[in-house]
């Protein structure tokens, strides 16, 4: 648009220059007939003939006994007197060379009087009209065309340029919800083939050490059941009935542990496809499932929010997601209300309420680590493996949303979660 408006300005200031050369000429040529004709034309004719002339804009004459140019008057500039030629008069055959020729500048005109051989003056007053240089029959048409294809050209220039970041920024979100995501064209100019290799290679090794940490999990989890399940055996033959209930319950305790640390490495890799699916349903079978499996009773569960939501996500990846965030409300806080909430940008907010004490603001976030729990003991009953909002979040936030934690101002503890439509 800088380059468009400067072409003008030179286009205005071209036009400038030629209108003025243009009108200087037809008033010098003017002025030199009118010159010729008073001084071809008897005496007595001269003034009906200065009468009839047909003038130009910025050109009058007349014809006095005096010259219009007195002393005192400021003489015109140079550029004046080149411009309009008043030297070729005295250049002329001598039989048309006036007597005497004055110039001066009054105002905004300049002022040439001519003295005629019987002692007459023809006086001349000469300005330049101010210029147009827009004035054209096809300048508006020009110049919109003009800016259309500016415009035309910015946009498909603009776009060409940032779609290879338009492309990296899609990839990396592709990889942040799946870490198999395919990978990214490496075609184009040389910098776009080469930040694209170097993204590829990144999120190969990003696959790789996941792969890695999951297949090591797997394997610490294969080699921890062994020894379990012989220590489960052995303990069964101990004879004191309450030491052998706490081994047994620390041996349950350490293998729900590898589960869910099995659970929470395979969440990161899953290749469970993304559906339509009705959140609302959803959610109301999460609650109706933690009523049957005896958790909690029909009252300490509600729902509110529309009848049918659809949104696209992993079926079993997101009903686990919910039941854990809804087992955490029952386990602190005796109930779980779930409410849903559309808006406005094809969001969605589900937000999973309890009336327990709530946490500390400075653990709001903290929470969310791995095997992080805000009471001592490991007691299964009372905080579990400390992996379920780990987990909650791992998936929330592979479906493109994430979850958070607000303490209720009239008590209890609100986990937000915002899904995409």
């Amino acid at each position: 648009m800088l380059v468009q408006a400067a072409g003008l300005t030179i286009h205005a200031l071209d036009r400038v220059d030629l209108q003025r050369i243009a009108q200087a000429r037809e008033v010098s040529a003017r002025a030199f007939g009118i010159w010729r004709t008073m001084l071809l034309a008897p005496p007595d004719r001269r003034r009906p003939l200065l009468e009839e002339a047909d003038l130009p804009p910025g050109l009058a004459a007349t014809l006095d006994r005096e010259p219009a140019v007195v002393p005192g008057l400021p003489p015109p500039p140079p550029h004046l007197l080149r411009l309009f030629r008043v030297e070729a008069l005295m250049g002329g055959p001598p039989r048309f060379r006036p007597r005497d020729t004055l110039t001066g500048m009054r105002g905004d005109r300049m002022l040439v009087s001519l003295r005629l051989p019987d002692g007459d003056w023809l006086n001349l007053a000469i300005r330049l009209t101010p210029p147009r240089p827009w004035h054209s029959e096809t300048f508006l048409a020009a110049f919109a065309l003009m800016t259309v294809a500016a415009m035309g050209l910015i946009l498909w220039a603009t776009r060409r340029l940032t779609r290879p970041v338009r492309q990296l920024a899609e990839a990396a979100d592709r990889l942040g919800r799946d870490v198999n995501a395919p990978p990214l064209p490496e075609d184009g100019p040389r910098e776009v083939a080469t930040a694209a290799h170097a993204f590829n290679t990144m999120a190969g090794r990003i696959r790789r050490f996941v792969q890695d940490r999951t297949q090591m999990l797997a394997a610490i989890s294969h080699d921890l059941r062994t020894p379990i399940t012989r220590m489960r055996l052995r303990a069964e033959f101990v004879e004191d009935e309450e030491l052998r209930a706490k081994m047994l319950a620390d041996l349950a305790e350490m293998e729900a542990m590898v589960n869910a640390s099995l659970a929470f490495a395979r969440e990161e890799s899953a290749s469970e496809p993304t559906v339509p699916l009705d959140l609302a349903a959803l959610a109301r079978t999460v609650l109706d499932e933690a009523v049957d499996s005896g958790e909690a009773g029909a009252e300490a569960v509600s729902y509110a929010g529309p009848e049918r939501l659809t949104v696209r996500a992993r079926p079993v990846a997101l009903k686990r997601a919910l039941a854990n965030l809804v087992q955490n409300a029952l386990r602190y806080g005796g109930v779980a209300r779930i409410r849903i909430e559309p808006q406005p940008g094809g969001v969605v907010r589900l937000i999973v309420e309890d009336d327990g004490p709530g946490i500390p603001a400075e653990a709001l976030e903290t929470v969310f680590q791995p095997f992080r729990r805000l009471e001592d003991s490991r007691n299964r009953e009372t905080g579990g493996t400390g992996l379920g909002l780990a987990i909650a979040r791992n998936i929330l936030r592979a479906h493109g949303g994430d979850v958070a934690l607000e303490n209720r101002p009239g008590g209890g503890l609100s986990a937000v979660v915002t899904l995409p439509g």
